[in-house]
């Protein structure tokens, strides 16, 4: 019995252990939204390359491109899937077409490819109202498919919706969701707090303020800081309120409340501002979306939360990556980009002291160089794994290319040294070499070898998933926390089974 007793305590601390390495820190973030309606898309290994430059380390496609799940494996960046419109009808209808689903874009990548949530569809309510009596099934066999695979705590599942739905958003305390879509919104409002899901809304101000007839300040709607007689104030709560965004968010919080549901966190799934509009959209202008992505940026990540929900951050996607020459509609559909299709930034966002996430200023180059007086012994060996194990593409240093000569293992290395370093996308620890490599702004080119000092422009990228020769690691704080509790593991298991020798 005691061997018994004692070989169930160790089952039991050996699952909380398993729980404890699941449940590494999350913080807010900022994210972006990838779409593909571009005339020229870059390769999902450009894109991956782009994402690790800025520091996003968090995005939402709008599909399950197999492609771009491959790019994405082995970046630490945080991936929300999504089941496009479309394919709605059918999973909401079938439990083994959901598993099929599940099986085909989520299992062949996880955990590689770090999926954390599935989107099922977006603006379902608004866009294709003959799927909204299916969207919960949707979502519910999803769901199950993902508890089948004891995925269910790692991949959260939930639906965008639009923040139009809410009606009476201000004073947000007044806002109640359309009563039309109670049947839809009650049962769907259970499923995210019954699996401690998230509630996915869109947020435009943008479109609140062109449909105001003037009522909403164009400051209100861009974050700026506004004087106390302009701000805007909740006359049931006394809550003050400086922009549209806080506003229809605390609208969301209220809503759900009025369904008796109050512990659901938001995350706000899309968000942004235009950058060029036609002759009847003047406000979308590059100053205009600057000011608004940068407040935004830098209002989510100070943790402000809101008016209702002070310190309580909403983690947010931009909307969007890049500019979508391909989109329908008037010009500002084509313009909501942060970059265009070679990478290069629309607008260099405004944001000091906000840390390292989308500060998208390429202007300032960085490169990757052999250092000075370094054994050349140890320099040869860093250059033949950055050309062999580093996956670095060094045909243009043969005899005959443009960057032969000067013939030497300096001229060489620091070729290859650079081509990875833009390969990992500039991360930290991706220009040392085993101390034989330093981050320079010098331009190294040299006659017809020429150095790129940016990521995500024109030419092919190599793979980024390439192995790491040195021991830093750009996820730093989370494999120390995940350290932290296995050598605690080892401690206890340890201690433990030295034990069981005198049980």
């Amino acid at each position: 019995m005691d061997y018994q007793m004692h070989f169930s305590f160790l089952l039991f601390i050996f699952s909380l252990l398993f729980l404890l390495l699941q449940a590494t820190p999350e913080d807010v973030f900022v994210g972006v939204n990838i779409g593909t309606e571009l005339s020229v898309m870059p390769h999902p290994t450009q894109v991956a390359a782009l994402l690790k430059a800025q520091q996003i380390r968090h995005v939402r496609l709008y599909d399950a491109d197999g492609g771009m799940l491959m790019a994405l494996a082995n970046t630490g960046i945080q991936v929300m899937v999504t089941i496009p419109n479309e394919q709605i009808l059918g999973i909401g209808q079938s439990n083994s077409t959901a598993a099929n689903w599940v099986n085909r874009n989520v299992l062949a990548h996880y955990p590689a490819t770090n999926i954390t949530a599935i989107s099922v569809g977006s603006d379902v309510l608004t866009t294709l109202p003959n799927a909204a009596k299916i969207l919960v099934n949707a979502l519910k066999y999803i769901h199950s498919a993902l508890v089948a695979s004891n995925l269910d705590h790692q991949i959260k599942v939930s639906t965008p919706l639009s923040s139009s739905i809410i009606l009476d958003s201000f004073p947000p305390s007044q806002a109640f969701f359309n009563a039309s879509l109670d049947p839809v919104i009650v049962p769907l409002l259970g499923f995210l707090q019954s699996t401690n899901s998230f509630l996915m809304l869109n947020v435009y101000p943008y479109y609140d303020y062109m449909q105001s007839d003037g009522f909403i300040l164009l400051d209100y709607a861009l974050l700026k800081p506004l004087p106390s007689n302009k701000e805007a104030v909740d006359s049931n709560t006394l809550l003050r309120y400086t922009n549209v965004f806080d506003a229809m968010i605390d609208a969301a919080y209220f809503a759900m409340a009025s369904l008796n549901f109050t512990n659901i966190p938001i995350v706000v799934s899309e968000t942004g501002w235009p950058s060029k509009g036609g002759s009847n959209e003047p406000d979308a202008t590059l100053e205009n979306a600057n000011t608004y992505n940068s407040n935004l940026i830098r209002h989510v990540l100070n943790k402000t939360g809101t008016p209702k929900h002070p310190g309580i951050a909403i983690s947010t996607y931009i909307y969007e990556l890049y500019n979508e020459d391909l989109k329908p509609g008037p010009i500002s559909e084509k313009n909501w980009g942060l970059f265009d299709a070679n990478g290069k930034p629309v607008y260099i966002l405004r944001l000091t002291g906000s840390g390292l996430v989308l500060a998208n200023d390429t202007t300032n180059q960085t490169y990757c160089a052999a250092k000075e007086g370094v054994d050349p012994r140890m320099l040869q060996a860093a250059l033949d794994w950055a050309c062999g194990p580093g996956r670095v593409d060094c045909s243009a240093l043969l005899q005959g290319q443009p960057c032969y000569e000067p013939d030497n293992v300096m001229a060489h290395a620091t070729y290859a040294f650079n081509t990875y370093y833009l390969q990992m996308g500039k991360g930290s620890g991706s220009c040392d070499f085993n101390g034989v490599a330093a981050v320079t702004t010098t331009n190294p080119s040299h006659g017809s070898c020429s150095f790129s000092g940016s990521v995500g422009r024109n030419g092919t990228m190599a793979n980024i998933t390439a192995p790491s020769m040195n021991s830093t690691n750009t996820d730093s704080s989370a494999t120390a926390f995940e350290y932290n509790i296995l050598s605690c593991a080892v401690m206890m298991v340890g201690a433990l089974l030295g034990s069981s020798i005198w049980l």
